[in-house]
C-alpha cells in the first residue's frame, strides 16, 4: 500500500478545521496536523504576495489522493488551493499499519 503526506495551506484557522475535519470523519485522510503562524510568501497576480497562513499536513493512502482534492477544493476558499503530495517512502511498521487500516 503507497501513502502521502499531502501539503495545504489555508488563511484561517476555521477554515483549517473545517477541511482537517472533513478529511478524517470522511476517511479521506487518516490524521491531519494544523501548524499555526507560517509565513508564505509567493506570486500572484503578477505582484509578490506575502500572508500569514495555517499549514495542514494531512497523511493519507495514495488510492485516496484524487477524491481528497476534490473535497478540499469544496471547502476551500482559495482560487488555486496548495494540495501538493509527497509520498511516504519510509516509516515505522506500526505507524504505517495503522495509517493503512
Amino acid at each position: 500500500m503507497e501513502f502521502y503526506v499531502v501539503l495545504v495551506t489555508v488563511a484561517d484557522r476555521p477554515t483549517a478545521e473545517t477541511i482537517a475535519g472533513t478529511l478524517v470523519s470522511e476517511a479521506l485522510a487518516k490524521c491531519v496536523n494544523i501548524v499555526n503562524d507560517i509565513t508564505s510568501i509567493f506570486h500572484w497576480e503578477n505582484k509578490v504576495q506575502k500572508e500569514q497562513e495555517l499549514l495542514l499536513i494531512v497523511k493519507t493512502k495514495k488510492d485516496n489522493f484524487a477524491s481528497m482534492v476534490s473535497r478540499i477544493k469544496e471547502l476551500h476558499p482559495y482560487t488555486v488551493p496548495e494540495i501538493i503530495a509527497l509520498p511516504i517512502v519510509e516509516g515505522y511498521d506500526k505507524y504505517l499499519d495503522w495509517l493503512g487500516a
